[in-house]
């Protein structure tokens, strides 16, 4: 895999809007803006907006040749140096058609985004380019009041440094979702909810493996197209599958894995990791779903470990595309053994 350069302070980076168009509605500009203003002063970093990333969702939704036009402009644009999803969305797959792929890998920089980013993501993966399930502007780094110094450690630990990123640590509490965004209320901070460690519902000793993955809802999608990696990128594979705000039923969530199932991924990878769902909101039902539908043969011995802090949680970790990393069995640790961005 080709991995970007590492950013530095008083680098420029793009936001771009790839999906929902949100973030240049007029009631949500202010947490947009707020967003920007911590990737200046947390951060030391320039912002580029890019033409379209804030003409408002309706627009953004008419439009997706011009998303992707933005998309390819920061990816070419030797000032950019990462490029930062405002919001996911249910609409990313529609700009594919438009996006400059070449591009992506002679010009391999720094994307992050989650949800329905992990169809922008396969692009970067089928072209050979590390990108990195993670922060988006408008939720981690917009937080009220301050960001989380956690997610603020792990984006330090991934896109500034180029030693191997390491043991990735739990989160010890939650931030729940309930402030409107529709209202401005930046003064107010979201409560914390004191959380549990990572889960091992399986498995025995160590194992290695690179990272694929994403959200399951759009892995599921998106499993028809082209864009689904190759069953030969599941090869001896870390998989990390999270679920979006629409909180799928336990049913809904069994289906999902059995469609994975039926495509051959889990007879391919090494093993798993989930994050932890959408304000713990059916925690104990999926992982009785994973505990009985992995007890069978050939996946009792598949290792599996839960309530990983990624994905539409915050605080959050991200976790780059490709780069090896490692399920500690017997402590119940996850570690990144890889860096993820380069010097040159």
């Amino acid at each position: 895999m080709i991995k970007p350069q590492k950013l530095k302070r008083g680098d420029t980076v793009a936001i771009v809007s790839l999906s929902s168009g949100i973030a240049g509605d007029d009631a949500i500009l202010w947490r947009t803006y707020q967003g920007i203003q911590r990737l200046q002063e947390v951060f030391d970093l320039k912002v580029k907006i890019m033409p379209h990333a804030l003409k408002g969702n309706a627009y953004i939704r008419q439009h997706p040749e011009l998303r992707a036009a933005d998309l390819n402009e920061a990816i070419k644009d030797e000032e950019v140096k990462a490029i930062i999803s405002c919001i996911g969305g249910d609409d990313a797959i529609r700009i594919w058609p438009y996006v400059d792929c070449e591009a992506i890998q002679y010009y391999p920089k720094i994307f992050t985004g989650y949800s329905d980013s992990t169809t922008i993501h396969m692009m970067f993966y089928k072209m050979g380019v590390i990108s990195f399930y993670g922060p988006a502007l408008l939720t981690d780094f917009a937080e009220n009041m301050s960001m989380d110094c956690y997610t603020i450690k792990d984006i330090e630990k991934n896109w500034f440094n180029t030693e191997p990123i390491g043991e990735v640590v739990p989160a010890k509490y939650i931030r729940p979702y309930g402030l409107s965004w529709n209202i401005e209320n930046k003064t107010i901070a979201r409560s914390i909810v004191q959380q549990q460690g990572y889960e091992l519902l399986q498995g025995q000793d160590k194992i290695k493996g690179h990272l694929i993955g994403g959200n399951l809802e759009t892995l599921v999608d998106i499993k028809e197209t082209e864009l689904f990696p190759k069953l030969n990128d599941f090869e001896q594979a870390i998989l990390f599958l999270e679920t979006s705000e629409d909180m799928p039923l336990p049913t809904e969530f069994r289906e999902m894995l059995f469609q994975l199932f039926e495509k051959g991924v889990f007879h391919r990878i090494n093993g798993i990791i989930f994050g932890k769902p959408f304000n713990n909101t059916y925690y104990e039902q999926y992982k009785d779903v994973i505990l009985t539908f992995f007890n069978i043969d050939p996946f009792k011995q598949l290792p599996i470990l839960y309530n990983l802090s990624f994905g539409h949680n915050e605080p959050k970790h991200m976790l780059p595309y490709g780069v090896q990393a490692e399920i500690n069995c017997e402590t119940k640790q996850f570690f990144i053994t890889e860096n993820a961005v380069t010097d040159d």
